[in-house]
């Protein structure tokens, strides 16, 4: 990792008033690249060979108040912007994170956090084309990580006033209008052995409620958007085992209600080399069950990383036809930087 130190705290969120140039903070830069091979068996595959980039930029400094304040940018693929988030720690209070554009906030980060070496089950290549939980990801979000909760104990709670609305890159700017969600809030509790008592238990859940307009142009709404998420996670010796079930339900006549069912289990066989297996599948509401089995094994050499994944997905995108069985193995090297 790249450094460039005694960057002045100002220059991280001009907007944060009570920040002086007199205080020094860090900033760091980030970066990796993966390389891939992509083989379908029983399909055109085109050129196997792909490559993806990515850097970030990571700020902190603190405020003489003794609030502290941390800024993340992230670029992808040709260098593209992805996203920002800006976090106010308050002692006492817990943490206030701003975040415009990225997808990791609420329910969204628990759409399938069962134990992986890579990737998900249908996150290594071969996509399933499954609907997961979103909640209020999409649109700018606020979210509140207090502080005053019992040790062992994470809540998160994320609000957005227009959950599928663009966010606006300006600071003076709105983002653009959605197309049917309105304001929302995801809840996410996750409890780890300091609060239970059980070694290497996590237990975690989520609910989401976004409100959707009424006069949708396509006149399918049903009801408002609600998801919910319940899981585990167990970790003994090399083995980590974990389970977890989403429901979704969309308020939507058009897109109805998914069911998803998710369960993983890997082994650390030395430092360095792990393999682990992964499934997941999705019930839709009076249609059909796409699902996708996944076996992957990982070997790490300092900053490169060198993974396998045998990807196996049935009815695709909740596709009964013969075109929406496939297969893949998927060759990857990834380095960080």
């Amino acid at each position: 990792m790249n450094k460039l130190t005694k960057i002045g705290v100002s220059a991280l969120c001009g907007s944060l008033a009570g920040v002086s140039a007199a205080n020094a903070g860090d900033l760091s830069v980030s970066g990796g690249a993966d390389m891939t091979w992509v083989s379908l068996s029983d399909a055109t595959v085109g050129n196997p060979i792909g490559i993806g980039s990515n850097y970030g930029l990571s700020g902190s400094g603190d405020l003489e108040n003794g609030w502290n304040v941390a800024l993340s940018i992230a670029m992808t693929n040709a260098n593209a912007y992805s996203n920002t988030s800006v976090t106010v720690g308050v002692p006492g209070l817990g943490d206030i994170l701003v975040n415009q554009g990225g997808s990791g906030t609420g329910i969204q980060a628990m759409d399938d956090i069962t134990p992986t070496v890579w990737e998900e089950a249908d996150g290594a290549g071969l996509s399933a084309g499954i609907t997961k939980v979103a909640g209020t990801s999409a649109g700018a979000t606020i979210q509140f990580t207090p502080s005053m909760t019992p040790a062992g104990l994470t809540a998160k709670l994320a609000y957005s006033p227009d959950a599928d609305g663009s966010s606006s890159t300006s600071d003076k700017g709105t983002g653009g209008d959605s197309a049917s969600l309105s304001n929302g809030w995801d809840l996410t509790l996750s409890a780890t052995d300091e609060l239970h008592g059980i070694a290497g238990l996590t237990l975690y859940g989520g609910l989401s409620r976004v409100d959707q307009f009424t006069n949708a142009a396509d006149g399918s709404l049903s009801g408002d958007s609600e998801e919910r998420v319940l899981g585990l996670k167990y970790a003994v010796g090399a083995f980590t085992v974990g389970v977890q079930m989403n429901n979704d339900d969309t308020g939507r006549t058009t897109k109805s209600e998914y069911d998803n069912l998710m369960y993983s289990a890997t082994f650390n066989i030395n430092d360095d080399l792990s393999i682990g297996y992964g499934h997941v599948e999705s019930e839709k509401k009076d249609d059909n069950t796409a699902e996708a089995d996944s076996v992957q094994i990982a070997y790490t050499m300092g900053g490169a990383t060198f993974r396998v994944a045998e990807v196996k997905v049935d009815n695709q995108s909740y596709s009964q036809a013969a075109s929406a069985d496939l297969d893949a193995t998927v060759i990857s090297l990834g380095l960080a930087f």
